[in-house]
């Protein structure tokens, strides 16, 4: 079999440099937790899991009929590292949605003409309507992080992107917006482990991208845009929920409590919808612990 990228991903895992990766992919099961500062030894049990979703996910139902009734705006940004489950939560969140009003928003790089626009202009083009939840996948956060790290925008341009931010989302929340951004973290051995799950399976190969495979070399500059981004960004009016998604069923979990715990709606079962995790869920302190 052809792997992508002429097998960039494996390369890398071979390479001398990645010994200490290697070893802990190596030695480990495929249910238990790559890294040491995770809350949790192994994933958890499926059957647990399942019952817990399909109940988080009759709440979502109920949410999006009171959006549809009430005319509410919801926005949900999904943020992180490479490999840290944003695709497979969406998904979770919106399987069981009327996909006409519970919208993913997943764009790809810029036109020429869009590249000429005002930076945020692009993404408010797809801001929800009256009765509409809109489920970003990655979101104009791009130029805080990925564009800054491989030098997509020049210093300048990031300094006016944080400048501007802050009012720009500010406008989003007076419009009457409810706007929640979500940042899945994920340690660097159990995203290697993915990618090379990703490499090797013609299914999923086409979710690797030459970004992923440079991105492996540049850990420590993501972690660092990262860090900078959450002291620039997050704020009581706009705040960052981040989620150690180093086990992806606890994450998808934590990730739709974040959201419907907040919100009123008819026939919300509160002890369904309880607060996420704190564990593996909280503000920016716990993103690198």
């Amino acid at each position: 079999m052809t792997l992508p990228f002429d097998g960039a991903i494996s390369a890398f895992y071979e390479d001398p440099g990645s010994a200490e990766l290697r070893a802990a992919i190596d030695a480990a099961d495929k249910n238990a937790i790559l890294d040491d500062g995770y809350p949790y030894d192994e994933r958890m049990n499926r059957k647990a899991y399942e019952k817990e979703l399909a109940d988080l996910q009759l709440e979502l139902a109920k949410l999006q009929g009171h959006i549809r009734n009430s005319g509410q705006r919801i926005v949900v940004l999904f943020e992180g590292r490479d490999a840290a489950g944003k695709g497979g939560t969406i998904k979770r969140f919106r399987e069981n949605l009327n996909p006409r009003s519970a919208r993913i928003v997943a764009l790809s790089k810029p036109s020429d003409r869009e590249a000429g626009q005002w930076y945020f202009q692009r993404y408010v083009d797809h801001l929800p309507s009256e009765g509409e939840m809109v489920l970003f996948d990655r979101s104009w956060y791009n130029r805080a992080v990925v564009e800054h790290v491989f030098e997509f925008c020049d210093h300048a341009e990031r300094a006016v992107f944080f400048r501007q931010l802050p009012r720009f989302e500010t406008l989003v929340i007076d419009e009457g917006i409810h706007f929640v951004k979500i940042w899945l973290n994920v340690g660097r051995a159990e995203q290697l482990r993915r990618f090379l799950a990703r490499e090797k399976d013609p299914l999923k190969q086409w979710k690797l991208s030459w970004i992923d495979v440079e991105g492996l070399k540049r850990w420590d500059a993501y972690t660092d845009a990262i860090r900078e981004t959450f002291d620039l960004s997050h704020s009581p009016s706009a705040p960052w929920t981040v989620v150690r998604s180093d086990d992806k069923r606890r994450a998808r979990l934590a990730a739709i409590r974040a959201v419907i715990h907040e919100l009123d709606y008819a026939g919300k079962d509160h002890a369904v919808a309880t607060a996420p995790d704190p564990k593996i869920c909280g503000g920016p302190d716990i993103w690198d612990v």
